[in-house]
């Protein structure tokens, strides 16, 4: 019964979370690291200095299915732009791979701290982006080469914190002058790489910390995992569908809400050691 109830509540978590995906491009891990931590310790599922990790894995986990609807979506409406897409999924694969390991030899008030901070910085930029005129300055998208070490950065940071990396990949591709929606369908398609190797990492080295009989791959928690999954599929692509319909200043100006409500979880009730 409590199993049940639990996924129920993590079904709900995903209808909300696969229209953010949807919308703007950002996987959904600013919301469900903090609010499936709070899920996690209501049960009891498992010791408070593992709730951190394992909500950040479970993120990613879910992000691999919500990202990859919001994707198929955002490519039928013409704004993945494919020219750009294999040097940022390069970057981000490489950094999420790395990160999915890091993160799992950090203490869990570390991880807590990088993410509060991580995303505070978000909500700034993009609140701060969201109140400049069109008319901002022209920049050139680098070569390849510095494109793939920069999203390496983003990727890394996004699977360390549980996030799909729209919220770090918009706005560096946004810096260098890509259109927002665009810049939204790109990241949609990095969401499913962050997510799949940042997975890799902290299902391999939670194995060893965590058992399948207790309902775990490594740190990913399978029952909450479907629970969000189970709805996330679905509303991702409504929100891809909204992304047409609102200006650009509100899809920024709901970005940096969404960020500093992430911020204000993050610095309050995810727990520490």
């Amino acid at each position: 019964m409590t199993e049940l109830l639990l996924i129920i509540y993590c079904a709900l978590l995903g209808s909300g979370v696969g229209f953010l995906a949807g919308l703007l491009g950002i996987g959904g891990g600013l919301v469900i690291v903090p609010i499936l931590s709070i899920i996690l310790l209501h049960f009891a599922i498992l010791p408070p200095d593992q709730v951190v990790i394992v909500a950040i894995a479970t993120s990613l986990a879910s992000i691999l299915f919500t990202s990859t609807s919001s994707a198929i979506a955002h490519h039928k409406n013409g704004n993945v732009p494919w020219e750009l897409a294999p040097w940022i999924v390069t970057g981000v694969a490489l950094g999420a791979l790395i990160s999915g390991f890091l993160a799992a030899l950090l203490p869990a008030n570390v991880v807590r701290m990088v993410f509060a901070v991580s995303v505070a910085l978000i909500a700034l930029k993009m609140f701060y982006s969201s109140t400049q005129k069109d008319n901002a300055k022209t920049r050139n998208m680098p070569n390849n080469v510095v494109l793939t070490l920069l999203t390496t950065m983003t990727g890394g940071l996004s699977a360390m914190i549980g996030i799909g990396g729209g919220a770090l990949v918009v706005p560096l591709l946004t810096f260098f002058s890509l259109d927002m929606k665009k810049a939204i369908g790109c990241t949609s398609a990095c969401g499913i790489v962050i997510a799949l190797f940042g997975s890799i990492g902290y299902i391999t080295s939670g194995s060893s910390y965590l058992s399948i009989n207790d309902g775990f791959a490594g740190f990913v928690y399978l029952p909450a995992l479907f629970g969000i999954v189970c709805t996330s599929w679905f509303t991702a692509p409504l929100g891809a569908k909204a992304t047409h319909h609102l200006p650009v200043p509100t899809i920024n100006h709901i970005f940096s809400v969404i960020a500093s409500n992430g911020d204000q979880y993050g610095d309050e009730l995810i727990p520490t050691d």
